[in-house]
């Protein structure tokens, strides 16, 4: 089990950014939060499998159709959280 966190910035408040990650999260069976930052940036955390975090990372990458990725930092951390679902958070 590892963690992430993740910085995403771009056009991504505003286009179902948040929505995106939470399914694709799901997807993955990854556990965890997103949240939209003042700065405009969108920040998760996520812990699961490295082998599903890998992919799970790459739709970031990507996004929702209407949004777009200008860059995508993460930082890895060999710690559990204990996270028992994805949510989004305010």
């Amino acid at each position: 089990m590892v963690h992430y966190e993740i910085k995403i910035t771009g056009r991504v408040q505003g286009v179902g950014f948040r929505q995106f990650v939470k399914q694709k999260a799901e997807d993955f069976d990854i556990k965890g939060w997103v949240k939209n930052m003042p700065d405009g940036s969108v920040l998760v955390n996520a812990e699961g499998d490295e082998k599903d975090l890998e992919p799970f990372i790459d739709y970031m990458k990507r996004g929702p159709s209407m949004g777009r990725v200008d860059n995508l930092s993460k930082e890895k951390f060999n710690s559990e959280n204990g996270f028992s679902d994805f949510q989004i958070r305010y």
